[in-house]
């Protein structure tokens, strides 16, 4: 995500490097390749332009300190500069409706149904709401036939009369239905095409004016750049939305829509989203957004993700077996899956401050764990339960039963008992294995 803009954000502050102090001079260098940076990821000239002028302004006003190089002052004027560009602070959902009534617009194909699935869970699982999905898409019966998926995957109600072509009729018996059944929000997956056009328009404005939505998110593929802005601004004009949901930041994303759309539409991001997965959706963070484009990686996310993931009572369960040297293949597995839960791996490892550049060239698949689930799955429960009874005869039946070589389960084996020596040493150590300030881990 953004790789090609961090780098080259990089090399325009590699101008400041060795410099004793900022001067007009050495900052004219350093914000051309700066602007250069952000027209190469499609971010419109005269944002870039403004942006940058913004940045030389404060740079100039400010007096270097003994402690702090030009080089990292001017991360940070760009890091803040960049987090005001993308909104300055996240933006959350009006949800206060009897039933909240949120309408999902946007292009064919910019991920909206799957979309409306995310925020369906999030809601669900984040907030304690109970959501409806609508499918008021009355010309691509796939939609339909995608949200029913969706619905049935996280344990959402789906409403849909895929005979009925009245979107907005649609619609208001949907409205009515979630009140007979007390949901208390109501998710609108509209019709999309593939360019902007009248009918489209005309449609979703019916429908806002119909059931006066609350919300009305405006769904954008992010990897479209500039061309998104321009559609948003589009929808903006007709429909007045009141947020933008950036989809598929998983991809080669540039930069552009994520960078500019704020600035545009003067309507704030509420989402990010990546991936297939329905936990895979995240309230957008413009400072944290900005931290990773700067390659300064993201550790609040990242341990958000893994307290929503790691049960308290779970994680104190885990930490006995631990320490009295029970841990076992079963609760290795369940790391493992708790971990695929938070989302995309290689996203994640971008979190890590510094890690991103170095995993950028890395292919790091959502697979990668299930050579070594494949093993677990192929040991008997009192195999799991028991590390040390596997021998090499059951070794060899572990390595037919996953397909792999023996020489791949000797490896894991080898690994896994390494992993248990570590934690058994933590246990030795001064304090009990405790984190100073944080606690027992």
């Amino acid at each position: 995500m953004f790789n090609s803009l961090s780098e080259k954000l990089e090399t325009a502050f590699k101008q400041l490097k060795g410099q004793g102090r900022i001067t007009e001079l050495n900052i004219a260098a350093t914000v051309k390749e700066i602007r250069r940076a952000l027209i190469d990821a499609d971010v419109n000239f005269k944002i870039a332009k403004e942006f940058t002028d913004k940045v030389k302004d404060k740079a100039l006003g400010e007096k270097v300190i003994n402690a702090v190089s030009p080089g990292q002052l001017m991360v940070k004027i760009v890091k803040d500069e960049l987090a005001e560009l993308m909104g300055g602070t996240e933006s959350e959902l009006d949800i206060k409706g009897t039933p909240t009534v949120i309408l999902i617009a946007g292009l064919q194909g910019s991920g909206k149904t799957t979309f409306s699935g995310k925020l369906a869970n999030y809601l669900k699982t984040k907030k304690g709401k109970s959501p409806l999905l609508v499918a008021a898409d009355i010309y691509r019966p796939a939609a339909i036939d995608q949200l029913q998926v969706l619905g049935s995957q996280i344990n959402v109600d789906v409403y849909s009369e895929p005979e009925n072509k009245d979107a907005v009729l649609i619609v208001q018996n949907a409205i009515k239905e979630a009140k007979s059944k007390n949901k208390n929000v109501v998710i609108i997956d509209t019709a999309g095409r593939l360019a902007v056009d009248e009918v489209m328009m005309k449609e979703v404005a019916n429908i806002k004016a119909a059931v006066n939505p609350q919300e009305i998110l405006f769904v954008v593929d992010s990897m479209t750049g500039q061309d998104a802005v321009n559609t948003a601004k589009a929808f903006n004009d007709r429909l007045d939305f009141t947020g933008v949901i950036l989809t598929k930041l998983d991809g080669d994303t540039r930069g552009g829509a994520a960078l500019s759309i704020k600035y545009t539409v003067q309507k704030p991001v509420k989402f990010v989203s990546s991936g297939e997965k329905m936990e895979t959706l995240d309230v957008f963070y413009p400072e944290r957004m900005a931290q990773r484009i700067l390659g300064m990686g993201d550790i609040t996310s990242l341990v958000e993700k893994a307290q929503e993931q790691f049960n308290e009572e779970e994680a104190r369960k885990l930490e006995k077996k631990i320490r009295k040297n029970q841990f076992d293949f079963a609760d290795f597995k369940t790391q493992l899956e708790q971990i695929k839960k938070m989302g995309n791996l290689k996203d994640l490892m971008g979190m890590i401050p510094g890690m991103g550049k170095a995993i950028k060239d890395v292919d790091i698949s959502d697979d990668s764990f299930k050579g070594v689930e494949a093993i677990i799955n192929s040991m008997t429960p009192f195999e799991r339960a028991n590390p040390d009874s596997i021998d090499q005869k059951r070794r060899a039946r572990i390595a037919k039963g996953s397909g792999k070589d023996i020489s791949e389960v000797n490896q894991f084996m080898k690994q896994f008992e390494q992993m248990r020596d570590m934690m058994k040493m933590m246990n030795k150590m001064p304090m009990g294995g405790r984190i100073p300030g944080l606690g027992r881990r």
